[in-house]
């Protein structure tokens, strides 16, 4: 890690201050932050300083932005000596940073050192006409497209001497450039013998939405495929012979009486008596009076409990305390207008199942985790031992 100083005393500016367009922005910033925490905001102020003052931050810079923040200017002044996205000192117009990581290395980005200083001169060097300055950095992340350089808030990629020269011709030309690659390709994809990602929309993200189109088209597939298979098990089973094993057993039992012997096969009526474990018709009938009978008798509003339209002095109780009750579940009690441990304490048991009847998708749920009894606990002071409520005894 180099050492970071200020710009020497004879380029540093005597003030700073944000002009009227970027105060108005400085307090948006710090109101994102609570009151005493406008400290938060340090970088985003420092970067806009910077914008403002030419792409470079002075010491007046630095210590306006402390004044603002109500922060000792010590304290700005280890944020901006330390985020290397901060200059210290005056830049070009067109401020060149070179990435000199090893893949950008290894791709020639030694040959566009070489351009940057026959062009503009050494690092940190403002050019004659104050347009240029350069400066090699670390890893810019567009390794798949190295060598790369950044230009201001701008990548050009798949440079060689050739191109970056003639980038910054039209650059000081005020002729517009073309961002991004500069070899032909449109973003990261393979070039020239392509053999994988044939398709752009899995990697031109300006084709928005293609790559989730050929991931849905997939999944369509798929699922028609399990579908389709299980259409043909349904049909299998159905061609299936019937259970046939079955009706073996009758013609056995007639055959019995033809021996002598077979009298006391007659006798074993014990065999025979299963015949009427006939449950097989009986059981539909208790089903369905049994699945009648577990439908509890809906609650009328008349039994609907006393809810609140908020939540008093402004604060719910944790109603996750309660064993059962989730996140989803508190929320669904909050709009309802359950919002405190009293409040469950209080209700009698026509209260609590006309509660229960209402709680979509947790029917049964009040009742069977007994939310009278936590709720009375609760209320009292008494806290479980474990975040999600105490179960309580069967």
């Amino acid at each position: 890690m180099s050492v970071r100083r200020l710009a020497p005393d004879a380029v540093q500016p005597a003030s700073f201050a944000f002009d009227a367009s970027n105060r108005e922005w400085v307090k948006a910033q710090i109101a994102k932050y609570p009151p005493g925490r406008q400290a938060s905001a340090v970088i985003p102020l420092l970067w806009q300083a910077q914008k403002q003052a030419d792409g470079w931050l002075s010491k007046a810079a630095i210590e306006h932005v402390a004044q603002v923040l109500e922060m000792p200017p010590i304290r700005v002044m280890e944020v901006a000596t330390f985020y290397t996205m901060f200059n210290l000192e005056p830049v070009g117009t067109y401020f060149v940073q070179l990435c000199g990581t090893v893949p950008c290395h290894c791709m020639g980005a030694e040959d566009l050192k070489k351009t940057l200083k026959a062009r503009i001169g050494d690092e940190r060097h403002v050019s004659a006409d104050g347009k240029f300055s350069w400066l090699e950095v670390e890893c810019l992340g567009a390794c798949t497209n190295a060598p790369m350089v950044q230009i201001n808030d701008d990548y050009f990629e798949d440079l060689t001497q050739e191109t970056l020269g003639r980038l910054l011709d039209d650059l000081a030309a005020g002729k517009p450039v073309k961002v991004g690659p500069q070899n032909g390709r449109k973003a990261s994809e393979p070039k020239d013998s392509i053999k994988t990602l044939l398709d752009p929309a899995l990697y031109d993200g300006s084709l928005v939405g293609g790559w989730k189109k050929a991931f849905d088209e997939r999944a369509a597939a798929q699922k028609k495929a399990k579908e389709e298979a299980a259409k043909a098990a349904e049909a299998a089973k159905a061609a299936a012979p019937a259970p046939a094993p079955a009706a073996a057993p009758a013609p056995a039992a007639k055959a019995g009486p033809e021996p002598a012997a077979a009298k006391p096969a007659a006798a074993k009526p014990v065999p025979a008596k299963p015949v009427p474990a006939k449950p097989v018709p009986a059981k539909p009938a208790p089903a369905k009076p049994a699945a009648k009978a577990e439908e509890p008798a809906p609650v009328g509003d008349e039994f609907k409990p006393d809810l609140l339209k908020k939540a008093r002095g402004g604060k719910a109780d944790d109603l996750e305390l309660i064993w059962g009750v989730g996140p989803k579940l508190a929320a669904m009690l909050n709009r309802m207008g359950v919002y405190h441990f009293d409040q469950i304490a209080g209700w009698t048991d026509q209260n609590l199942a006309w509660v229960d009847q209402n709680l979509e998708g947790f029917k049964g749920r009040a009742k069977r985790d007994d939310w009278i009894g936590q709720s009375k606990k609760l209320a009292s002071g008494w806290r479980p031992t474990n975040a999600a409520g105490d179960k309580p005894a069967e």
